[in-house]
């Protein structure tokens, strides 16, 4: 079925590549396509086992997925679809980020404790950094001199410098950390707590980074346990931060300037991560137990369109402008 779907849609995707949306479908071992213009879905291809964390090369040449079951990291061509190579990554790969440049690939190990760096020209491992249990949240600094690794049980945000692949600064944030992303800037960095029921905003131009302060959510007629950040996305602006809270179906609008919550958006079940569209008109949350995605449009702050996609979708990535 995947094979018949994508001999015949690849001639129509080609020419339509630019701000393609990917989905990975975690139960559905596969990654939708969708067309960013009309919302329709252009395909479904198999991506291996357990497919979480997404990303794509700045000149949309290549497209990564993190194949947790598989332990290793699937490269495909995001305009065929078809499978180019594999990375090399420890157990269980769930999140990574790529250098701005497009090379290496930092790759959070949630089984062995490890930040796995690896070169995406020579697939190389160049190193495997200890951090805390359970290694999440990867974000790299805008000036690529630090990655960040968020640990899930030891609660801290990990500052790893580049260049010598040695951690250089702990944060202690809130229980569960899932999610870290640096303003534009490189001023600030969000750190999402999910069981916390915080984030932590981290003021990184300090001498030595500390939490400044810490974001708590309240939905009326929603059970505070529900309240879970996870993934989290900013403006380039730095005037828009916006949260998934998971089981709480919402995400939540903070004020860059102020870190106050300002609204918060109803979405599909369980939402887990989002993406921007490249002119930010749009925010895209993938919402794992409907089965869809929302799309928000992010100047009215209204949830426009609801997409079905596979099954249990969680992570989302926009290709780049051609």
């Amino acid at each position: 079925m995947f094979r018949a779907l994508l001999l015949s849609t690849v001639a129509l995707t080609a020419p339509a590549y630019a701000n393609n949306v990917f989905v990975t479908n975690e139960k559905g071992n596969s990654v939708t396509v969708l067309d960013s213009e009309t919302w329709e879905v252009i395909t479904e291809f198999p991506a291996g086992n357990r497919p979480r964390g997404i990303t794509i090369a700045p000149d949309g040449s290549e497209l990564y997925i993190c194949a947790s079951d598989d332990d290793l990291v699937r490269v495909f061509d995001p305009v065929t679809f078809e499978e180019l190579h594999v990375l090399p990554s420890g157990p269980d790969p769930e999140l990574f980020v790529l250098h701005p440049s497009g090379n290496p690939l930092y790759i959070a190990n949630e089984d062995d404790n490890l930040v796995t760096v690896v070169d995406t020209k020579t697939h190389m491992v160049l190193a495997e950094i200890p951090v805390g249990v359970e290694p999440e949240g990867m974000a790299i600094s805008p000036d690529a001199s630090i990655v960040i690794n968020t640990s899930e049980t030891t609660n801290m945000a990990h500052f790893i410098n580049t260049e010598t692949f040695e951690i250089v600064q702990n944060v202690l944030v809130d229980q569960r950390p899932r999610y870290a992303e640096f303003t534009r800037d490189g001023q600030k960095l969000y750190v999402s707590a999910e069981i916390g029921g915080t984030v932590s905003v981290i003021d990184h131009a300090a001498e030595t980074p500390s939490i400044t302060k810490k974001i708590s959510f309240d939905v009326p007629g929603v059970l505070s346990e529900w309240l879970q950040p996870v993934g989290i996305k900013i403006t380039s602006d730095a005037s828009r931060v916006f949260v998934a809270l998971g089981p709480a179906n919402r995400v939540a609008v903070i004020d860059g300037q102020t870190d106050e919550v300002i609204d918060y958006l109803l979405v599909g079940q369980r939402v887990w991560q989002l993406a921007f569209t490249p002119d930010e008109k749009f925010l895209i949350t993938t919402n794992g137990n409907s089965n869809d995605v929302s799309v928000i449009d992010v100047e009215t702050l209204k949830v426009i369109k609801s997409v079905q996609v596979g099954q249990q979708p969680w992570g989302v990535v926009v290709a780049p402008d051609s």
